[in-house]
C-alpha cells in the first residue's frame, strides 16, 4: 500500500500552456499505480476546479461529461462524488505555467497541509522566473550563465535597454518572457533593429522580459529527483532541432530529434549530472525537476529550471525514464512517496 489514498492530479492552468498541461495530466493520471491509489483528475483553469474523471483502486475509470462535473470545494480540498465526500490527501501537480508552476497552488496546499509532488511555494516562485532563477544560482560558481538584461513593462526604458544590448551583446540574442514555457513569446533576434519588436511580442506572455545573449553549443537537458535516500539524475537528452532553435514547432510538431542518452564523453556527462544535482539540492527542490543547458566550447551554460516538466507520452522526462529502464508507473510512485 502507498503512503496516500486519494490522489488529485491537477492540470489545466491559466497560461498559454494549458492544453499541453491537460495532455500531461491525463498521461500522469493514467499511469499512477491503480493498485495503490485512488486517482481523481481535476481540471483547473481561472479559479474553476472541476472533477473530470476518477478511478478507484482496481476499478473502472468513471468520467463526467462537461456541464455535469462536480466542483472542487477549495475550503478543504475535497469533492462530492455521487453523494460521497472525498477529501484529497495528496496532489500531483501537472499545471504548466501559473498557478501550478508559479508557487501559488503550492501556497494554497501548504496552508491546508496537503502534501504535493513539486517544489515548495518559495522554490517554485524563484524557479518560475527565468531571470530570478539565473540570479539565484549565478554566484554559485558551478555553472555559467549567459549575459542578460531585464525589461519590465511600464517601468523600463525599452529603447535604452535595447541600445545597451546592441552595444554589449553578440547577436543573435533570445528574447523571452521571464515566466512561462513551451517557447511561447520567445524570439531569436539576429538584427538589432528587430529587438524592440521582439520585446513587445514577449510582453504578450507576461510583464517582464529577459534578453539573453545566444550561446553556440549543444542543447542538453537533465532531470533530477529524490528517491528517498539521495538525489538522482535520469539519462541526459541532447536536443537537435531542424529549426533555428528549439521553439514550439520543434517541440510539439516533430521538427527535432531528442537523443537519449546524449552522446557525451564520460566527463561531459558527469559535469551535467553533478551540476544538476547540486542546483537541485542548493535550491531545495522536490519532485522531478528538469534543467536545461548549453554545452559550449567555453563551458556549461545554465538556461532554466523546469519544476513541472512536460509529462505526455512523448515528453522528455518519460523518455528519460524509459531509457533508464524504469517503468513510468513505478517512477511516479517514487515521486509520490518521496516528495
Amino acid at each position: 500500500m502507498g503512503k496516500y489514498n486519494s490522489i488529485a492530479v491537477i492540470y489545466g492552468s491559466d497560461s498559454s500552456e494549458w492544453e499541453v498541461s491537460c495532455r500531461s495530466g491525463e498521461f500522469v493520471a493514467s499511469r499512477i499505480d491503480a493498485d495503490k491509489y485512488d486517482v481523481y483528475q481535476i481540471f483547473a483553469r481561472f479559479g474553476k476546479w472541476q472533477l473530470v474523471a476518477y478511478r478507484k483502486k482496481n476499478a473502472m475509470r468513471v468520467t463526467f461529461p462537461e456541464g455535469a462535473r462536480p466542483e472542487v470545494d477549495k475550503t478543504d480540498f475535497s469533492v462530492n462524488v455521487l453523494g460521497e465526500k472525498v477529501k484529497f490527501d495528496y496532489a500531483y501537480i501537472v499545471q504548466h505555467g501559473a498557478p501550478g508552476e508559479s508557487g501559488e497552488l503550492q501556497g494554497y496546499l501548504e496552508i491546508l497541509r496537503v502534501p504535493f509532488s513539486t517544489c515548495n511555494s518559495s522554490v517554485s516562485t524563484i524557479a518560475f522566473d527565468k531571470y530570478a532563477c539565473k540570479s539565484y544560482i549565478r554566484d554559485l560558481g558551478i555553472v555559467k550563465c549567459a549575459p542578460d538584461a531585464l525589461v519590465r513593462k511600464g517601468s523600463s526604458d525599452i529603447a535604452s535597454v535595447c541600445d545597451r544590448v546592441e552595444g554589449e551583446f553578440r547577436f543573435p540574442v533570445f528574447v523571452k518572457p521571464t515566466i512561462g514555457g513551451s517557447s511561447f513569446g520567445v524570439t531569436m533576434v539576429k538584427n538589432p533593429e528587430d529587438l524592440q519588436g521582439a520585446v513587445e511580442f514577449a510582453f504578450s506572455e507576461g510583464p517582464a522580459v529577459i534578453i539573453e545573449q545566444g550561446i553556440h553549443g549543444r542543447e542538453l537537458t537533465c532531470a533530477a529527483y529524490f528517491d528517498g535516500k539521495e538525489v538522482k539524475t535520469l539519462p541526459l537528452i541532447e536536443i537537435v532541432t531542424e529549426n533555428e532553435y528549439f521553439d514550439y514547432d520543434a517541440k510539439y510538431n516533430g521538427h527535432s530529434q531528442e537523443l537519449c542518452p546524449a552522446k557525451l564523453s564520460a566527463e561531459e556527462e558527469a559535469l551535467v549530472s553533478s551540476t544538476t544535482k547540486r542546483i537541485y539540492s542548493f535550491m531545495g527542490c522536490a519532485g522531478i525537476v528538469r534543467m536545461d543547458y548549453i554545452l559550449s566550447p567555453e563551458g556549461l551554460y545554465f538556461l532554466e529550471a523546469n519544476t513541472i516538466p512536460g509529462m505526455t507520452s512523448a515528453s522528455l522526462v518519460p523518455k528519460m525514464v524509459r531509457t533508464a529502464g524504469m517503468d513510468i508507473t513505478d517512477f511516479l510512485s517514487v515521486i509520490i512517496e518521496n516528495s
